[in-house]
């Protein structure tokens, strides 16, 4: 009796140190990520698999200051136009290929001159880069760039194994090799992505999961009940109106951050045939579109109040909100009249793509009647998330509900969306007096200069509105009572470092 007693505990202290050492972080996501380099992504998603997935060149504190990670020091010339940064010499990729100054040159080019990249207008300052030595990169701009620091901080300063990019070419995406604390071990389209931990990261004492998995899992109530029901340790963006009975659960936490970004609606306004209707070429029926609106419903009903009516790229928190463009009272009659000048006094037919999760399906409804209030009738075409995006890329589509999760720097919410040529310009928008006063946005590190700029950039945009912007959201993350050591950020990231949750 007493042998088998003996046995019996040891298989329990076996299995128990199984489970630790198997120890899985489950984490659901809304959306499924896109392609899993960061040279061609463009989801919010997939920069939350990248926090865990890929290193940077420099990051951010929950207060937004640019802090090192893989370079340690950096400093500008005096005249700005050459940044010298100064890297970690412990760094390997998960490959086993050495992270180092000509690596660093390899991912910068990459990022500037892969034809396929969407960084490419993020780091468009930059003329050169160069190894001089072995952890020492010179930068050398075209111009002074008051943004760089700030886009090095997301994926412009992701390094990737150049022996791996050259090997996959575009492809990469699909076996993604970097050097961040956890590299890639499977993904299954609409199922899941699975990361195990890179016991050769320099900082890896600092990241306590064998296994992090993402679970894309559009419907916000059954993420919340996977969650509930112990199939996900953690979920990011909590509905506002589950709030309430989260906070009041014992076995749940959870944390928030307001957010740097926006949700909106992009109108395609010279992106190929589908741009060609009333909405997208007179922007009178745009003004009248957003007149019909009103933002404040939309928080309330949608959201319980917990998120920040919008009318601009930023929050009206935001040093860089324009006051002398307050969120407009909703007026059907002005819309209406709107659009009689425009020539349609019976009204017009749009459609607008949204992405298949309720929250934005439940906002674009609101937003449906209220403007059918105005003759603006809306068909609602839903879509899985990846394809929206795509299908914007693409053109082939009239309006889309699409939001951005918001850089630390003013520019990374507006200049590529807007500027001629931009890498997010899903829009297909082009003129030349906004792409004069945001190119003048980054040359200067003159806050005042900088304000002036993105007023008179405001002015024409607030008329032209290629995009409509709705509210600003507040990041939720719910999660186990055990969890420990996470820190919410603005950017709505998921940083594990330090995080800890019960064996």
């Amino acid at each position: 009796m007493a042998l088998k007693k003996n046995l019996a505990l040891a298989l329990a202290f076996g299995l128990a140190a199984t489970a630790v050492q198997a120890q899985d972080l489950r984490i659901g996501l809304q959306d499924d990520a896109d392609v899993l380099d960061p040279d061609q992504a463009r989801t919010f998603v997939g920069r939350i698999v990248f926090e865990s997935l890929c290193d940077k060149l420099v990051d951010i504190t929950p207060d937004l200051e640019i802090v090192p990670q893989l370079a340690t020091s950096w400093e500008f010339s005096e005249d700005g136009l050459q940044l010298t940064m100064t890297l970690r010499d412990d760094v390997v990729f998960h490959d086993g290929t050495p992270f180092d100054a000509a690596a660093a040159v390899a991912n910068l080019d990459r990022s500037r001159n892969l034809p396929e990249s969407r960084r490419s207008s993020e780091v468009s300052s930059i003329s050169s880069v160069e190894a001089v030595d072995d952890t020492t990169i010179l930068i050398t701009l075209t111009a002074p760039d008051a943004t760089l620091l700030a886009q090095l901080s997301d994926r412009a300063g992701m390094m990737i194994s150049p022996t791996a990019a050259e090997e996959m070419g575009l492809d990469f995406g699909l076996t993604p090799v970097c050097s961040g604390p956890y590299q890639f071990v499977e993904r299954i389209q609409q199922d899941r992505i699975v990361l195990e931990r890179f016991p050769d990261h320099w900082d890896a004492e600092n990241y306590h999961f064998d296994t992090v998995t993402f679970l894309p899992i559009p419907d916000t109530t059954v993420r919340l009940a996977n969650l509930r029901a112990g199939d996900l340790d953690m979920l990011e963006r909590l509905a506002a109106t589950d709030l309430t009975s989260t906070s009041a659960d014992a076995a749940l936490q959870t944390e928030q951050a307001t957010s740097l970004g926006y949700q909106a609606m992009t109108i395609n306004v010279g992106n190929g045939e589908r741009s060609e209707g009333p909405l997208g070429q007179d922007a009178r029926v745009r003004q009248a579109l957003s007149l019909s609106i009103d933002r404040s419903v939309i928080a309330q009903v949608v959201f319980e109040g917990a998120v920040a009516p919008g009318n601009q790229p930023w929050p009206p928190t935001s040093p860089w909100y324009n006051a002398d463009f307050p969120i407009q009272e909703r007026d059907v009659e002005a819309a209406r009249a709107l659009l009689a000048e425009a020539g349609f006094a019976d009204g017009v037919d749009i459609t607008v793509q949204v992405a298949n999760n309720p929250v934005q399906q439940q906002v674009m409804q609101v937003v449906q009647a209220m403007a059918a209030e105005a003759g603006i009738r809306i068909s609602l075409e839903a879509k899985e998330f990846a394809t929206l995006l795509s299908d914007q890329t693409a053109g082939a589509y009239e309006a889309s509900q699409v939001g951005w999760s918001g850089r630390v720097d003013p520019d990374g919410n507006l200049h590529q969306f807007v500027t001629t040529g931009g890498g997010i310009n899903d829009a297909g928008y082009s003129n030349a007096e906004v792409d004069a006063f945001l190119n003048e946005a980054r040359v200067s590190n003159d806050v005042d200069a900088r304000r002036a700029s993105y007023n008179g950039a405001s002015a024409i945009l607030m008329e032209d509105l290629p995009i409509v912007y709705l509210y600003h959201p507040v990041w939720i993350w719910a999660m186990e009572a055990g969890i420990e050591g996470f820190v919410p950020y603005p950017d709505g990231m998921i940083r594990l470092a330090g995080v800890t949750m019960p064996e």
